[in-house]
């Protein structure tokens, strides 16, 4: 994986809240809200991850000046692969967007830790018997969702930042300490 270094923007939390606020109300509805707080980053988006079973690390500008980067994308695809198969799909750029988001709201410098990314119809089936948690359908064997925790941050305000981008799903598993996020229809559930 290629990692990528950046500057930290200079833009606070009410700066983004601001952007978002004077943007928001021009976004087509189909399209993730999370972009809004991402427009007072400037002309880039970055997203930092490590997966801890696999040991990898993503730190990477993913969009520059309204384009996202196919080649970064590749590697985000790679990134977001179900490590149990090696399988991978197309990560959808909008889950990328509200994670990035939700990161910057957080106003950390941590990166995620990602649990899931895309999984496998296998993976998923192995897991729902494992778990009433886990949906039959779920987001993630669309590449549309990502579990997440970071070390500096609650659960609780991980969601939160995540809920405020009201751009997709915000699931909170407080039982194994971490947020799912996805780009479907707007919702929240647990505790």
């Amino acid at each position: 994986m290629t990692e990528t270094k950046t500057g930290k923007a200079g833009l606070s939390r009410r700066g983004l809240l601001g952007a978002f606020a004077a943007t928001a109300v021009t976004a087509a509805p189909t399209y993730s809200q999370a972009a809004g707080f991402l427009r007072g980053a400037g002309d880039v988006r970055r997203i930092r991850m490590y997966n801890g079973r696999t040991g990898e690390r993503l730190d990477s500008i993913y969009w520059i000046e309204g384009e996202y980067l196919g080649e970064v994308m590749n590697e985000i695809n790679a990134f977001m692969r179900d490590w149990r198969t090696g399988s991978q799909i197309t990560i959808d750029t909008r889950t990328v967007d509200i994670a990035a988001a939700a990161h910057r709201l957080l106003e950390v410098d941590e990166p995620y830790m990602l649990l899931s990314g895309y999984r496998s119809p296998q993976t998923n089936a192995m897991l729902r018997r494992n778990s009433s948690g886990v949906a039959s359908n779920s987001l993630h064997m669309r590449g549309q969702a990502a579990d997440l925790r970071l070390q500096s941050r609650s659960m609780s305000q991980l969601a939160d930042a995540a809920t405020a981008c009201r751009s997709g799903g915000v699931g909170r598993y407080s039982g194994s300490n971490f947020v799912h996020v996805d780009c479907g229809a707007v919702r929240n559930w647990g505790s």
